[in-house]
């Protein structure tokens, strides 16, 4: 064994592991490639080839996320390889509130004891999702730590690079008052709220059946983060939209605002979709307040989408039609916001 071996042991590296867990994890990388992608992995660097993508003033949208600790249910039930996809879903939408479409992706995997199985499983997921969307995986990080994370344990996150026309990239400052909010139903929490949902929750089997849910708990709490691409894509194409938010950490009351201008609020009505059984098993099991559900979570809305009220009937109908199963469905409207009302109500949850 060589110095540098013996190193990486005395540190409780297996590198025998580490070799393995590297030739999984770049075969999975290499099945979203696409001749855009130019170099191998391996290297210090990813190459990507923009082209001719037929885009007139092109502006690159980029955002980096993490799965958060929806990993410590991965964890107990040992199943990783749907956390991978679900950090891509999750920054795919990030990019799509911009009208971008998503090019490559590159993820960070930090473990205290690599573990090749695991390891492998995690980026299959993350490739998994970048074909789902179109998306390269073009490299990324995985770090073994000794020491550093408790056994069995590890960290992911992912940083996504997209791009869309400068006359088609989306702020939200077209928004205007009269205008139609469209919500995209979730599955469940998708990557948010999990601090608290596994504390209410604490000393619960995660394996027993739930007849409320129709499915154990844990499978409810590792269903996957839905990508919106595919269903928002045609409103976008079709230029219907006036503004997008993904429904992440700050639940519908948080996030919608960081689209919609100065002086204009959002009425939503809960009435309008089906808020998902666990949600109301959370807050029930939990006593925890509507007011902070409505900031925690996402309530069964993953995605939302403006238009002008002219404009409601065609967008659900593209929406509709590009997913099976989509259910968009109009939840609300926006209007000019009076002295002392939030930005955004939520109408027609408590009880």
């Amino acid at each position: 064994m060589s110095s540098s071996a013996d190193a990486y042991a005395r540190a409780g590296v297996d590198l025998d592991a580490a070799d393995e867990a590297k030739r999984g994890m770049r075969a999975a990388a290499r099945s979203t490639h696409g001749p855009r992608v130019l170099a191998g992995l391996g290297g210090f660097g990813g190459l990507f080839a923009l082209g001719e993508l037929g885009l007139r003033d092109p502006v690159l949208v980029s955002s980096i996320d993490g799965v958060g600790t929806k990993l410590k249910i991965a964890f107990a039930l040992d199943r990783h390889e749907s956390v991978g996809a679900d950090l891509v879903a999750h920054c795919v939408n990030d990019i799509l509130v911009c009208g971008a479409h998503p090019l490559f992706f590159l993820d960070y995997l930090a473990l205290g004891v690599m573990d090749a199985e695991r390891a492998v499983a995690v980026v299959r997921g993350v490739a998994a999702g970048c074909r789902a969307t179109g998306c390269a995986l073009i490299g990324g990080e995985t770090a073994a730590m000794p020491g550093f994370y408790a056994p069995g344990e590890y960290d992911l996150a992912g940083c996504i690079v997209g791009m869309v026309a400068r006359e088609k990239l989306l702020t939200g400052a077209a928004i205007e008052a009269g205008d139609a909010v469209i919500g995209f139903p979730s599955a469940g929490l998708h990557t948010n709220g999990y601090s608290l949902a596994r504390r209410v929750f604490d000393g619960v089997d995660l394996s027993a059946f739930v007849p409320e849910l129709g499915r154990t708990l844990g499978d409810e709490l590792l269903r996957p983060h839905i990508s919106y691409l595919r269903t928002v894509r045609p409103l976008l194409d079709a230029g219907l939209a006036t503004g997008l938010a993904h429904i992440t950490g700050g639940g519908l009351v948080d996030n919608i605002p960081r689209v919609v201008p100065n002086g204009l609020m959002v009425q939503l009505d809960a009435r309008t979709w089906e808020v998902p059984p666990i949600f109301r098993l959370i807050q029930r099991t939990g006593g925890v307040s509507w007011d902070e559900m409505r900031r925690v979570f996402n309530l069964g809305i993953g995605f939302v989408a403006f238009c002008r009220a002219a404009d409601v009937e065609e967008a659900l109908r593209l929406a509709n039609a590009a997913t099976i199963g989509a259910d968009a469905r109009a939840i609300g409207t926006v209007r000019v916001r009076g002295a002392g009302e939030p930005v955004v109500l939520v109408e027609g949850l408590d009880g």
